[in-house]
């Protein structure tokens, strides 16, 4: 039997927030494994060198092909150099994975308004000026594949009152929309990957009782991790997914389309009603 080919092989993907502080694969460090395993050759873009420098050793010791870019995506100047530092380095480029978020709680009444603007740079305005410098280069390249990172916080309403962080994350679904019509033609899908709360470098310091609490809300009842997103990333990085763009895929154990406890048996706190008959 031949042996697979890998499905990036000969692709230019450049990931961001794809560092990590923690021994916990984040998002970003999980997708840049993931897509490195799979023949890509990957720029590790991250604020810290350091962090991505965590990353950058799991690829090579697996023997994939990867360096850091140690910039700031909310800066138009550094997503124009990162974008063409990945295309000069490897010859074109082809994925990008839009990753970085922040958070701050707040409802609009007492959310401070630097924190509104700083969520808003780094979660929203980010994605649009790696994208700005990126596609492009795709056009050049043959096309390509944007994934946005948002959150299933971007279409309902999370029970933690980060207004600004929800706000910025269904702006990244809007964002994703009107990226993949106005650029199909180009060439360029877009999609975006919609998490719920999984365990990732920036839970690690959840307690083990708070973890629980997230996981058995589910419908599935278990733990995500950020390997289930980059799986997802690295399918809507291939030609597997060639005639897919525009979508929003939730990966999170069916989060969104349950109430929390609904998703509980009876004896264990559950609030789903005795079935009987009813007319509407």
């Amino acid at each position: 039997m031949t042996p697979r080919k890998p499905r990036l092989d000969g692709k230019v993907a450049v990931v961001t927030g794809a560092g990590t502080q923690s021994d916990v694969a984040g998002t970003g460090q999980a997708t840049a494994v993931l897509l490195a395993r799979e023949g890509a050759k990957v720029l590790l873009a991250d604020r810290s060198a350091e962090n991505a420098g965590r990353t950058l050793a799991v690829i090579e010791e697996e023997g994939g092909t990867a360096s850091v870019f140690a910039g700031d995506v909310t800066r138009s100047a550094d997503c124009r150099v990162m974008a063409e530092t990945a295309a000069d380095r490897y010859g074109g480029l082809h994925i990008l994975f839009n990753n970085v978020g922040l958070s701050y709680p707040g409802t609009v009444v007492d959310v401070r308004e630097e924190h509104w603007d700083e969520i808003m740079a780094v979660n929203l305005k980010a994605m649009m000026l790696a994208s700005r410098f990126a596609i492009p280069l795709m056009m050049d390249s043959g096309g390509g594949s944007i994934i946005n990172v948002a959150s299933i916080d971007g279409f309902r309403s999370g029970w933690s009152y980060n207004v600004a962080y929800e706000t910025s994350k269904g702006g990244v679904i809007a964002l994703t929309i009107n990226m993949a019509v106005q650029h199909g033609r180009d060439g360029i899908r877009v999609n975006c990957i919609a998490p719920g709360h999984l365990h990732g470098s920036f839970t690690a310091g959840l307690s083990d009782a708070h973890r629980e609490l997230r996981w058995r809300s589910t419908p599935l009842g278990t733990e995500g991790t950020a390997w289930d997103v980059a799986h997802a990333a690295v399918f809507l990085a291939g030609d597997e997914s060639r005639w897919i763009t525009g979508i929003t895929l939730p990966v999170d154990a069916g989060s969104s389309i349950a109430l929390p406890l609904s998703v509980l048996p009876r004896d264990e706190g559950g609030i789903l009603p005795d079935a009987k008959s009813a007319r509407y």
